[in-house]
C-alpha cells in the first residue's frame, strides 16, 4: 500500500473510488440514452422555452418546462459530469414525469472546467436560481415553493445554493423549499488528491469555500431547506460515507433531513429515478414541493 492520501485510501484507491466510469462501463449506454430523451422532448414539449440566458457566458443558460397548470411548484436540476462534462439537455425529459405530476421543471447549464473553475460554478447556479425566482412571474410558477435537485456534481452545486446568503443578493432568505441530492460530494479536500486535481485545479482555500460539509454551521433550522440526499447501493464506498457524514451533521444542526439508499443502484442509473412517477425518491422529491 502507499501513502494514505485519504480516509484509508492510498492514490490508486483514491482513484478507484473516483472513477465512476470505469467501474461502471454501461455509462456509454446511459449518456446516449439521455442524449436522445432529451433532443425527443426539447422537440416534443409543449411551450418549452429553451436556452434561457441568466448571465453572459455561453453555458449560462437554462431550459425551463412549464406545468399545465400556472402556478405550480418548480424543481430544479443542476446536471453532474464532475464539473467538466455533460449538459442540461441531457436530463430535459425529467420534465415529462414532473408535468404529469403538476409540477414545473428546469434544467441549468454552468461553465464546465477547465473554462472555470468550480467557486465560479458555485456562483453561477446560484445565480441561475436568483434569475428564476425573480421571473417566476413571467414563467408561472410559484416562487414559494422551489426545489434544486443535482447529481454527483451537480448535486455538490445544489448544496452549495442552499449555502447562499440570499438577502444579500436582495432575494427571501428561504427562497429553496427543498434540496435534493444524489450521489453527492460534500467534502472536497479528497479531490486535491485525485486525478481529477489537473482538471479542476482546486486548492485549500477553494475546498474551504466550497464544501457544504464544512458549512453546515451557517445554516438556520428557520430558512435552510429541507434535504432528501439518495445514493446507490452498489455506488463506490466514499460515496456513500460522504452522505452518511453529511447527513449526520445536517441532522445535528437542527436541519430537516433524511437519507435514502437505493438497492441495486449504480451511480449512473440512480440518477434516472428523478424522472419517474411512482418510484419512492421521485415520489418524495415531489412531495417536498408540494409540502
Amino acid at each position: 500500500m502507499g501513502e494514505i492520501l485519504w480516509r484509508h485510501y492510498d492514490q490508486e484507491e483514491l482513484n478507484q473510488q473516483l472513477n465512476l466510469r470505469e467501474r461502471t462501463p454501461e455509462h456509454v449506454d446511459h449518456f446516449a440514452r439521455w442524449a436522445e430523451e432529451g433532443r425527443r422532448v426539447r422537440a416534443e414539449f409543449p411551450d418549452a422555452r429553451l436556452d434561457l440566458s441568466f448571465g453572459p457566458t455561453a453555458l449560462e443558460t437554462l431550459d425551463y418546462f412549464p406545468a399545465a397548470t400556472p402556478g405550480a411548484p418548480l424543481v430544479v436540476f443542476v446536471h453532474g459530469g464532475y464539473w467538466q462534462s455533460l449538459d442540461k439537455a441531457d436530463f430535459d425529459s425529467f420534465a415529462w414525469g414532473l408535468r404529469e405530476t403538476g409540477l414545473s421543471y428546469a434544467s441549468l447549464n454552468y461553465t464546465l472546467a477547465p473554462a472555470a473553475r468550480v467557486p465560479e460554478m458555485v456562483e453561477q447556479v446560484r445565480k441561475a436560481l436568483g434569475y428564476l425566482h425573480e421571473r417566476a412571474g413571467d414563467l408561472g410558477f410559484d416562487p414559494t415553493r422551489i426545489v434544486v435537485s443535482g447529481h454527483s456534481a451537480g448535486a455538490h452545486l445544489a448544496v452549495m445554493a442552499a449555502m447562499t446568503d440570499w438577502p444579500a443578493r436582495g432575494l427571501p432568505a428561504d427562497l429553496l423549499k427543498g434540496l435534493v441530492s444524489v450521489s453527492g460530494l460534500y467534502e472536497l479536500e479528497l479531490m486535491l488528491h485525485s486525478y481529477q486535481q489537473p482538471v479542476l485545479q482546486l486548492d485549500a482555500a477553494q475546498v474551504a469555500a466550497i464544501s457544504p460539509q464544512r458549512l453546515i454551521a451557517s445554516l438556520s433550522p428557520r430558512t435552510a431547506p429541507a434535504l432528501l440526499c439518495a445514493v446507490g447501493s452498489t455506488e463506490p464506498e466514499e460515496f456513500q460515507e460522504q452522505q452518511r457524514v453529511f447527513l449526520d451533521a445536517w441532522t445535528a444542526q437542527g436541519l430537516s433531513g433524511e437519507g435514502m439508499t437505493l438497492d441495486g443502484d449504480h451511480h449512473f442509473n440512480v440518477v434516472e429515478r428523478l424522472g419517474r412517477p411512482g418510484d419512492p425518491l421521485f415520489e418524495r422529491m415531489v412531495a417536498m414541493a408540494r409540502a
